[in-house]
């Protein structure tokens, strides 16, 4: 009987994915990049292990939501104190902060835990088409 290949940290090969978010829906992308981020697009993907790649989303301002998200969906911040609860819409979002509106869909849709802050840490999201990650030769990448 043959075993299951389990991919040991020291053994981990990188790459360097570009994903351009212009009009494409939030959800779809978030999915893309956490997909990318876990490894689980390798044949040697390991759960207990690290082995994702690293992800470059450029042009977060140009995202897409759809129906009427822009208004309705609402992003929360507490600050811990009494009466620290600060909400905004998901329009003051793609408007002030689109790389938080971003990272946020990502990291839900990451492991809690250690190994989640890891994946996360690989994910480098910019608001416009410019990004400083040009050495490590970023290879074109779908998100459809």
């Amino acid at each position: 009987m043959k075993n299951t290949y389990m991919q040991k940290a020291q053994e981990v090969s990188r790459n360097w994915y570009v994903i351009d978010a212009t009009d494409i829906n939030l959800g779809r992308l978030a999915t893309k990049v956490a997909h990318v981020l876990r490894g689980k697009h390798k044949t040697t993907y390991t759960p207990n292990v690290d082995c994702g790649d690293y992800v470059i989303v450029i042009n977060a301002s140009k995202i897409n939501l759809t129906g009427n998200k822009l208004d309705d969906k609402m992003y929360y911040n507490h600050s811990g104190y009494t009466g620290g609860l600060r909400e905004r819409t998901a329009r003051e979002m793609k408007e002030n902060y689109p790389v938080e509106m971003i990272e946020r869909a990502v990291k839900g849709m990451l492991p809690k835990g250690r190994l989640g802050r890891a994946m996360y840490k690989k994910l480098f999201v910019y608001a416009d088409a410019e990004h400083p990650h040009a050495a490590q030769k970023p290879k074109e990448m779908k998100a459809n």
